[in-house]
């Protein structure tokens, strides 16, 4: 049985990605593996989030798998920052399917965290990828 920490949005944070607390905000469900060092989302992002010709805007492509790579900081008890983030639009990200956002770190360096989050279809087409250089500012609250 794997070990997973499910991350339900907290009713008092109002982080935009993943805060209960911001009526504007997107809510986004994750769960940590402890195991495999990684974030798991999955959902349907819906027609708020909608860019040009229907599909999910980009800075909400962004905005998933910066949360996606955030979140990893849970693993270390680490407080950090996103320093830099690049992204790789690959194909359209629907809004009106579910979706499933994956992240994992890949160095550590002093106090930077090197990470990579990708967005997939239930079919398993990558459809982004982001990188991120995440700066630790302490320990977790």
């Amino acid at each position: 049985m794997p070990n997973v920490l499910k991350l339900d949005p907290q009713p008092t944070n109002r982080c935009f990605g993943c805060g209960a607390a911001n009526e504007a905000g997107m809510k986004l469900p994750f769960e940590l593996d402890l195991d495999a060092h990684r974030t798991r989302g999955r959902f349907t992002l819906g027609p708020n989030y909608a860019g040009g010709a229907g599909f999910a805007h980009g800075g909400i492509i962004a905005v998933v798998l910066d949360e996606a790579m955030g979140k990893l900081s849970k693993l270390t008890g680490e407080r950090a920052v996103t320093a830099e983030i690049s992204i790789e639009y690959r194909k359209p990200v629907p809004v009106d399917q579910e979706i499933f956002a994956e992240g994992w770190q890949e160095d550590a360096r002093e106090r930077n965290r090197f990470r990579v989050a990708e967005i997939r279809d239930a079919q398993g087409n990558l459809l982004a990828r982001g990188k991120g250089r995440f700066v630790v500012i302490g320990p977790a609250m």
